[in-house]
Parts: structure tokens; sequence; C-alpha cells
């Protein structure tokens, strides 16, 4: 079969615009999948997937449809799997951008936008929901026409939950779209792409690639070229959705290969896929190796469920590459695992399994960034929470990551998104209009945005603003690690990295939150916020106290004050040897919204 017939491309769109319905109905359309078999959503397979209304994972399928083979990713749409958005899209030559007539452009939309258009891919706007009442297809066709200078005439409105017109997104994919480009260099030894892998309990690691030169055989032996890995192809086959082996995936065909490699930390999503006696000379562009910036302490609320946590990570971490944990042990919380996530939703999603699939109950500390240290010597050092940080005095300089971020908000809120982005230490670099909305391009540190900026910035703007960011760089600020100090003890887990000027504010925002979850006890309790030896904020905890006078039935001053002066007495030595129990639900205070 000759590279003229096929074609290769994937849907980009922002969260629930309908990327995966309008796959499901090209699916039925193409007879890929038989009525009987078709359930909405078919391609998210993961239960929380169809529950949250997002895809997670990516995922291929190829149809055939008028003589041609068409190979479709549905790819994720959330800023947290954007490298996997950045390598689908290099795996395909056409993006499909799908924008919903209801709520025209938003962040995502555009960040994907770019992406596509850096990797040089053809665009073809599908307007979708056109069939809703609330639809406003002149509205949305604007915007389009704005952000790509396209003609209206190109723009194809379709309504994927009834497949009104998905049949011209198809003819237009095969007319309009190029096929795969021929190789330029190389030709003759294999070069696939990468652009996912899972891990299957029976079968092992599996890979999603696209084949850019040569040909992949069955049992052939191959090679990651970024990892030096070598591995044997143990199956080779398309996606439709299920699994159906070929003898061979043939150049600009997307297909899988079952490997027999363990974990797919030796198949990472951006390696090239060689063959072991025939290596190609250079790999593919673009790999990186993408590293999580969000931590987290995940601890079990029963020390007996830490082996289960253990087993669970690793077992989670086998089909997911960009997860990195190591062993953690707190004198309050016992033993956990510190977790690096790709960011927030990542993280959420993680916390989910962890709960459902292996039915644990867990307590997971405040989130935070990692840092940059340089000491005095000229050693560089990253550290991953506040705990690790070293003593004051022998630090040069603490970095901390910055973001770049992009809001789209209507034009009439623009105020509100601007003061709260000023409030998280931010500044605006850019302010540009799409119709009715702006788009507010802002730098801000990374660390603030973590707890809940994103639900600010949906209540500020009554849920109209869509939001999008990326890792820029890590830039020196005046940092300092704010410890916190329940009855006189320092604990570790709770200490927090801020900047100094909310230094004061998060201490008292804190002792506050700490005094509505720490129960009172039979002694005063003092907590505390200190930087270094320097106490910054304290809130105290009222003993529980017991009227001792009520046995006087005289009104004797001096009885009186005895047996009060008795019972201060023994609140102090109480106070002296008590230990104050600290609830699971201290360690998230920051994560609460305030009220405010």
């Amino acid at each position: 079969m000759n590279t003229e017939k096929i074609r290769n491309f994937c849907i980009i769109a922002h969260i629930d615009h309908g990327k995966s319905t309008l796959a499901d109905r090209m699916m039925e359309l193409t007879g890929t999948v038989e009525k009987r078999e078709m359930k909405s959503q078919l391609l998210d397979s993961m239960e929380l997937e169809r529950e949250k209304g997002i895809t997670i994972k990516l995922a291929p399928v190829q149809m055939h449809y008028k003589g041609y083979e068409l190979n479709l990713i549905d790819t994720p749409g959330h800023v947290d799997f954007s490298y996997e958005v950045s390598r689908s899209l290099q795996a395909v030559e056409t993006a499909v951008l799908v924008v919903d007539a209801t709520q025209g452009i938003q962040a995502q939309t555009l960040a994907n936008v770019y992406l596509a258009l850096e990797q040089d891919l053809k665009i073809i706007p599908v307007i979708n929901k056109v069939d809703l009442p609330a639809a406003e297809p002149e509205k949305v066709t604007k915007e389009i026409v704005n952000l790509l200078g396209c003609d209206p005439d190109e723009i194809i409105g379709v309504s994927a939950k009834t497949g009104l017109n998905v049949d011209k997104v198809l003819d237009a994919i095969i007319n309009d779209a190029p096929g795969p480009a021929e190789p330029e260099e190389d030709g003759e030894n294999l070069r696939a792409l990468i652009f996912d892998s899972y891990f299957d309990d029976y079968r092992g690691v599996v890979l999603y690639v696209r084949i850019f030169n040569g040909t992949l055989e069955k049992n052939a032996n191959i090679k990651m070229m970024a990892a030096d890995k070598n591995g044997i192809a143990l199956e080779v086959g398309t996606l439709t959705p299920k699994m159906s082996p070929k003898p061979e995936l043939k150049e600009g065909e997307i297909g899988y290969i079952v490997t027999n490699l363990k974990t797919t930390r030796e198949a990472k999503v951006g390696d090239t896929v060689t063959l072991a006696k025939s290596p190609a000379k250079e790999p593919l562009p673009g790999y990186k190796n993408v590293l999580p910036f969000v931590y987290a302490g995940f601890f079990p609320v029963s020390n007996e469920d830490y082996k289960t946590l253990k087993e669970a990570i690793e077992k989670l971490s086998l089909s997911d590459s960009a997860l990195q944990y190591e062993p953690e042990n707190s004198p309050v919380l016992g033993f956990g695992l510190r977790i690096g996530f790709l960011g927030l939703l990542h993280m959420d999603i993680i916390k989910e399994r962890l709960e459902r699939e292996f039915d644990l109950d867990l307590v997971v500390t405040n989130p935070s960034t990692n840092y940059e240290v340089t000491l005095n010597d000229g050693e560089d050092l990253e550290i991953k929470s506040a705990a690790d940080l070293p003593d004051a005095t022998t630090i040069a300089e603490i970095r901390e990551p910055w973001v770049k971020g992009e809001i789209i908000v209507p034009k009439n809120m623009i105020g509100n998104v601007l003061n709260l982005i000023t409030e998280k230490r931010g500044h605006q670099t850019n302010l540009s209009y799409i119709e009715d909305r702006a788009v507010i391009d802002f730098e801000a540190p990374m660390a603030n945005l973590l707890t809940d900026f994103y639900d600010q910035l949906k209540s500020n703007t009554s849920g109209y603003a869509s939001f999008n960011y990326e890792l820029s760089d890590y830039r020196p600020e005046d940092l300092v690690r704010v410890d916190f100090l329940v009855a006189g003890q320092k604990i570790d887990a709770l200490a927090i990295m801020c900047h100094r000027s909310e230094s004061e504010k998060i201490g008292r925002e804190v002792t506050k939150k700490l005094k509505e979850v720490i129960p009172r006890q039979s002694f005063e309790v003092a907590l505390q916020a200190a930087i270094g030896a320097r106490i910054i904020a304290r809130e105290t905890i009222g003993a529980y106290r017991k009227d001792v006078t009520v046995k006087i039935h005289t009104g004797d001053r001096d009885r009186k004050a005895k047996l009060l002066n008795k019972q201060k007495r023994g609140k102090a030595r109480m106070k002296r040897f008590g230990k104050v129990d600290i609830p699971s639900e201290a360690f998230t205070v920051m994560l609460k919204r305030d009220d405010n």
C-alpha cells in the first residue's frame, strides 16, 4: 500500500469541546466499530476519564473510508499533558481543530493551535455543537478566522452528538490534508516515533508508534535510541480500537508494538525506535526528558498500609514514566512517599486512582514545587520540600520556578483577573482581544498558582475564564522557610517555602486554619509560625476547664483562689508533659479555600 492513501490526523480542542464524541462518530461512520459495541467516549477507557469527562491517556485508532487509511489520535486536552500532545502532533500531518459553538475559543484551544502551527500541520477548523439552542456559530466563525486567517467557507459546522456533517470532516481530511511526507534521510533504516506507551499486566510494555522510515516486522530486535535499551517487537499491528495484529508496520503508518520491556522508563514518549542490527544514524527530533515540578507527600492513614501504597505507586509508575517518587518519613505521619507530578490535575488523578483501584486511605501534604539553591561555597542543590532546605546562613541564593500563562476572559472581567495575578506576585506581559474576549498573558511564580489559583480564577470570573500555563525558567527571589510549631514542637511536614513579603500573611492564615482543625486539649496549646528563631504569628487553643469551685457552697474568696491555683499548677504540669495529637486534616490546610 503506498503512502498516498494514508492520512494521519489528530483532534485538538479545549477540555469538553467534544473531541472524544467526534471521534466516536467518525468510528461509527467508517464502520470501524459496530453499532452494538458503540458506547459514548469509546476511546476514554479509564473509568475516571469517563466520569470527569476528560481524556487522560491518548488513544490512536485506524479507520478505512473511501479507499483511504485514516489514522486518528485522540489527544488529552489538559495542560499537564502538553508534552504528550506535542508528541502526538509530531506523529501526524493534520490537526482537526474543534471549537465549541456555545463557548468559542478558550485558553487550551490557543495553546494547542500554537503547538500545531509549530509542528507545521494542516489545520481543519470545525465548529461543534451547532445544534444547541445556545450555539453562536457566526460569532465563533469570526473568532476562528481571526485566529487562523482562514476562509469562513473552510470552517465546517458539525454536531458530534447527532453526526451532522461528520462526513464532510472526513472528506476534508482526504481531499485537503497532505499524506505522509517522503523521508529525507535514512531511507531504508527504521525510524519510528513513540508518542505513547503503557504497561499491560499480561503483555508488558506496549508502545504506540508512527513509522517515519522503513518497515517494522514482527519479532524484530528493536532499540530505543534515547534510552539506549534493546527489546523485541513480539507483536505489531494497528488499533481499530482493539488491537489487530499484522505481519508488519509500513512507512507512514501508525500502530502499536508489544515489547518484552518491563517498564515504560525504558521506552519514554518521544523516543525513536530503530532496528538493533541496522540502527538509524540520527534519532527523530524533539525528544525531552519530562521532569515533574509539583511535589507532595503521600502518607497512608494507617501505617500498616505503607507497603500497599509503595506497591501501588510502583505499579502506576510502570505505565507513567513521568511519575517519580522517593520514601519520606515524618515524625507525625509515619512512613510515606514524596511523589513528583507534572501538575495539579496529574496529582489529582493519581490520588483518585490510588484510593479507588487500591482501596487506600491517604493523607496528602500541601503540594510544593522544586527550588534550586546555591550555597556559599558555590555548590548547587535541588530541593523538593521546605524541610530539606539547608541552614539559612549557608545559602547564597534560592531560585524558584516561574510560569508563563495565558487567561482568556470576557472583556468586562479583566480587572478582577489582573488583581488576582498581582495578588499572586505575578505581572501581566500582554493584553490582546479576540472579538468580545481578552487574552491576558502573564508571568507568575509556580508556587503561588499551586493551591487555589484556579478556583479563585473561576469564582472571580463566574466560571468564564480559561487558563493555560507552561514552565518558563528559575529566578532568584527573596525566599524564606516558614516553620510551624505546635505546643513548642516543630512539625517538619507543615513547613513551607514562600516569599519574605508574604510570610507573615501566610503564617497568620495557616495558624488560624490550624486552630480550627486541631482539637482542644486539657491544657493550653500555642500554635506558632516562625522564620528561623523569629516568631511571626501566633494563635492559642484554649484549654478545657472544669469548674473546680462548684463544690464550695460559701462565697469564701481564699478557698476559691486556693482551688483555682491548684488547677493552674496541674495545667502547667500537663502542658510540660502533654502531647498534642495532630489530625491528618492539619497537613492539607493550605488547600482549603478561604471563606472571604
